[in-house]
C-alpha cells in the first residue's frame, strides 16, 4: 500500500502511512484477539474495562463513579448505565460513600474479581503471542515510542 501511494504520489511524504497504517492493522487485530479472549470469560471489553480498572485501584476494589468516567472515557450516562449492567451480573455492587452521604462508591464482587483476574491472565497470555516475534529490548523501545504518539492525545 504504502509502495503504491509512493508511485502513485511521489509528491507526497507517505512515511506517516507506512508507520499509523501498521498501527490502525495492529489495533484491529489486537481488537479482535481481545474481544476473543474476554469472551471465554463472558465479558465484553467495556465490562473488562470498567472492572479492571476497579481492580487496579487496590482493595477494596471500588471507586466513584467519577474516577470510572476519567478511567474509561466515557460520559455519566453511559458510566450509570455500564455499572447498572454490571451490578445485575452480580460483578459490581454499589455502596453509599462514607465521606460524601449523597456520594456513591461502586466496588467489585468477588465474582468480578475473580472474572476479571481469570480475563486478565487470559489477555495477557494472547498478547505475548502476538509479541513472541518481538525481542525483550525492540519491546521495551517499541513501548516507548508508542507511549511518545499516545501521549500527545492525553495531556
Amino acid at each position: 500500500m504504502v509502495a503504491a501511494w509512493q508511485r502513485e504520489r511521489p509528491d507526497l511524504d507517505v512515511e506517516p502511512l507506512a508507520i499509523l497504517s501498521r498501527v490502525s492493522r495492529l489495533a484491529r487485530h489486537l481488537d479482535l484477539a481481545r474481544r476473543s479472549a474476554f469472551a471465554r470469560h463472558h465479558l465484553e471489553p467495556w465490562e473488562f474495562d470498567v472492572l479492571s480498572a476497579l481492580r487496579r485501584a487496590g482493595a477494596p476494589y471500588e471507586l466513584s463513579p467519577g474516577a470510572l468516567l476519567t478511567q474509561t472515557l466515557v460520559t455519566s450516562g453511559t458510566m450509570t448505565n455500564r455499572i447498572d449492567r454490571l451490578e445485575s451480573r452480580g460483578l459490581v455492587e454499589r455502596h453509599r460513600s462514607l465521606d460524601d452521604r449523597r456520594g456513591v462508591i461502586v466496588r467489585l464482587t468477588a465474582a468480578g474479581v475473580e472474572g476479571v483476574d481469570s480475563a486478565m491472565a487470559d489477555l495477557l497470555d494472547v498478547e505475548a503471542a502476538l509479541l513472541s516475534d518481538v525481542g525483550p529490548d525492540d519491546r521495551t523501545r517499541l513501548a516507548e515510542l508508542l507511549r511518545l504518539v499516545v501521549g500527545q492525545f492525553e495531556h
